[in-house]
């Protein structure tokens, strides 16, 4: 029999090509599959995919959405090669089944397994689909979704779960005093950098034993540590840093983790059971972060902020306080946030695929 080929196409973003990574792993381990990833030079995976050792073969394609009407026509200009750059892909690669995990690629990659009847499957995170899934959702044979509620946009979809890393299922309740983690993404959440100096000092003050880590994203890293130093609050009991080299550790410590909504976000507190204070970023596209913070309050697990709520600190002071302050509330939105893991989300969507191809 033929070696397994599958196409995995997408990317921009760490939120899409960190799962399509965790799916080609899976596609190897468990079927011996040679697997190509198929981007952009402008996203992520560029350098992500070849560290991981993986085939990229890239495209020349842009965005959509929330951009200039000259860049919107540009890229309608170049759809149609980009195409036809991925049907000689795949005419040239031969695979038995593609993915497309949403980003950039994935909607010409996606277009041209259909017109070639290639099996395509759906990849989507987040409770509201991007463009490129919304266009393609009816017409693959299947989808891998997180949230039951993105299931309206496709044919045959399964709630798969989003792909996390192992070790974010195996961490234990955190003890000791209470401790909250602000974590802002890759590159920090400037709200967080802005208004976290304001309240930390008067926080710090309404939960003994309190500590607070704050990763800021490596741009405002200064700042933000300056702010907290003229807050007066203790520096004993606060730090900022620009990155976090180990999340799953930082995660293990923290009693409450305020962040934004992104569906890896949330798919690793659910998978490590953190009860979370979400704060969606207000311009995502199609406001897919609301969607995804809806999903995890209406399942108990979070409690949401938007950004104006920000604009009154003793809001969000007394909503951090009160949580942190509330042992009971914080153990249930810890059971509730594991109902919404998914431990073998990576093997279920390679399986899927495995089957889309025949095997």
């Amino acid at each position: 029999m033929a070696k397994l080929r599958i196409i995995i196409a997408g990317g921009g973003t760490g939120g899409h090509i960190i799962p399509a990574l965790a799916v080609a792993r899976a596609l190897v381990e468990r079927h011996g599959a040679e697997v190509l990833m198929v981007g952009t030079a402008r996203g992520l995976e560029s350098r992500l995919v070849p560290e991981a050792g993986f085939q990229l073969k890239l495209i020349d394609i842009g965005p959509l959405k929330s951009v200039s009407l000259m860049t919107r026509l540009h890229t309608l200009t170049s759809l149609p090669r980009s195409i036809g750059d991925c049907k000689q892909l795949m005419r040239e690669f031969r695979p038995g089944a593609v993915l497309g995990v949403g980003g950039y690629a994935s909607g010409p990659a996606m277009v041209a397994a259909l017109r070639l009847k290639i099996p395509a499957m759906a990849f989507e995170p987040n409770a509201m689909p991007g463009l490129a899934n919304r266009l393609v959702g009816k017409w693959v044979k299947t989808a891998a979704i997180n949230f039951p509620a993105a299931a309206t946009w496709f044919r045959n979809a399964e709630v798969t779960g989003v792909p996390v890393r192992p070790e974010f299922f195996k961490l234990e309740p955190p003890s000791g005093p209470p401790h909250l983690l602000v974590f802002g993404g890759s590159q920090g959440a400037r709200i967080f950098n802005t208004h976290m100096p304001h309240i930390v000092r008067s926080l710090l003050d309404a939960v003994p034993g309190l500590t607070v880590l704050h990763q800021s994203g490596l741009r405002n890293a200064d700042a933000t540590e300056a702010a907290y130093r003229v807050s007066g609050a203790s520096p004993l009991r606060w730090s900022v840093r620009p990155f976090l080299d180990d999340m799953a550790a930082e995660f293990a410590r923290a009693h409450l983790i305020m962040s934004r909504s992104g569906a890896s976000t949330v798919a690793e507190e659910a998978a490590a059971g953190k009860p979370a204070l979400l704060v969606p970023f207000a311009a995502a596209t199609d406001q897919h972060q609301l969607r995804n913070a809806e999903a995890m309050v209406a399942a108990g697990a979070a409690v949401m902020l938007k950004e104006k709520d920000l604009d009154a600190p003793d809001k969000l002071l007394w909503i951090i306080a009160g949580l942190i302050t509330d042992p009971a509330r914080l153990a249930a939105m810890s059971a509730a946030a594991r109902t919404q893991a998914h431990p073998s989300a990576a093997e279920r969507i390679a399986d899927r695929l495995a089957e889309l191809a025949g095997r």
